[in-house]
Order: C-alpha cells, then sequence, then structure tokens
C-alpha cells in the first residue's frame, strides 16, 4: 500500500480531477484516495461527470444513451458544460469554500480530450465555453491515468454507453489529447501510467500527488 501519510495535509481544501480514457481505473483511484483522505479527518466531497446533481444526471442519461447515434459534438460539448455549470455551482464551489477536499470524476480535461483533440472541436471554443459554465474555477491539479486501448477495452463493462461505442480510432486520438494536455501544463496536469495493478498505481498516483502539491505551497 502506499505511504499516504504526507500528503494529507497538502489535499485540504484542493480541488483535485481524476481523468483518463474509459477502462483507465481513474473511478477505482478516486474512490481509493476519497477513502484515505476521510480517514484522516478531511472532509471529502466526490463529484461525477457528467452528472452529481439532479439536473446532471438527467443530462448524463441524454449523452450516453446509445440511442442518441445523432447527436453532434458541439452538442456534446454544450451539454457536459451545463451539466458542470450546475455541479460547480450546486457542489464544488460551496466544498471549496468549507476548505473541503473535492474530488472530481472528470472536469474540463475530457471535453478537452474527447470533444476536442478526438471529436475536432477547436480548444480555444472549449475553454471560452468552458470559462463561462465554471466561473473561471478548474481544478488545482488533473491526474490522468494513462492506459493503451487494449488495456482499456479489457476493463470496460461489455454493456458500453455511447461514448464508449466510439471505437478504437476514437480512444486512440482522446488519449493523444490527455498526453498533450499534460505536455503542456506538467505543473498541473499529471500522466501515471496506469497499466500496473491497482495498489501499484494508487501508489504512484500518491507519490505524484503529493510531490506537486508540495511544490505548489
Amino acid at each position: 500500500m502506499a505511504d499516504t501519510s504526507g500528503m494529507y495535509d497538502l489535499l485540504r481544501g484542493r480541488f483535485i480531477a481524476f481523468e483518463g480514457p474509459d477502462g483507465s481505473g481513474k473511478s477505482t483511484q478516486l474512490a481509493r484516495l476519497a477513502a484515505g483522505a476521510t480517514d484522516a479527518g478531511l472532509e471529502v466531497v466526490e463529484v461525477r461527470e457528467p452528472g452529481g446533481t439532479s439536473v446532471g444526471e438527467q443530462i448524463r442519461t441524454v449523452l450516453l444513451d446509445p440511442d442518441n447515434t445523432d447527436m453532434t459534438v458541439r452538442c456534446e460539448m454544450l451539454l457536459y458544460m451545463a451539466s458542470r455549470a450546475q455541479l460547480v455551482e450546486q457542489l464544488i464551489a460551496p466544498a471549496l469554500s468549507r476548505g473541503s477536499l473535492v474530488l472530481a470524476d472528470r472536469f474540463v480535461a475530457s471535453t478537452c480530450a474527447y470533444q476536442g483533440t478526438a471529436g475536432g472541436l477547436p480548444m480555444r471554443e472549449i475553454l471560452e465555453v468552458a470559462a463561462v459554465a465554471t466561473g473561471h474555477r478548474m481544478p488545482d491539479l488533473t491526474v490522468v491515468f494513462d492506459v493503451d486501448e487494449a488495456t482499456a477495452a479489457k476493463r470496460l463493462n461489455p454493456l458500453l454507453d455511447r461514448m464508449e461505442r466510439k471505437g478504437a480510432e476514437f480512444h486512440s486520438r482522446v488519449r493523444d489529447g490527455y498526453h498533450a494536455l499534460a505536455e503542456a501544463d506538467p505543473q498541473h496536469v499529471l500522466l501515471i501510467d496506469a497499466r500496473g495493478d491497482a495498489d501499484d498505481v494508487f501508489r504512484k498516483a500518491c507519490v505524484a500527488i503529493e510531490a506537486t502539491l508540495a511544490a505548489m505551497a
């Protein structure tokens, strides 16, 4: 298990987004960090995208419905941002004002990778809409769990949602998008090799998170 003893004080009042391609294991790792932080005495608020609120969960149903095959990429982007706007105002901003640790299962980086790099929308447009949707509130740190397509495919539920069904070429571009984000801003976007077992991945993530947050302090 990872030695996380020095990390939790650095997490207090922080906003951390867990990212990665479908099948990367990010949700499992988020749950592990949340449990450890709670045990260490932090108030932890976990949110997921799309969703996390009553309004957001209704948007999630529309976005992930496999029957919505005619949905355009621009429509996708705007729906994700609408869910995000509700989530920030209703849950994320109040939690951060209380000094809570906010752990988000996806945030703006997902839109950049999926609708931007993979979907073809200009990054400038995505970031402009994101600024409006979030009120310029962005994660202190984005942790990307990186896996190749073959590994990710083995981990996916066979009952794929609409986004998961987009095919290997699309998901390869998604991975490229995450790599580009990490290369462009290594101080705020961490790339974690997530091909190993869950304990090893968690250890590497904790070491990287602690080091990066310590450098910010």
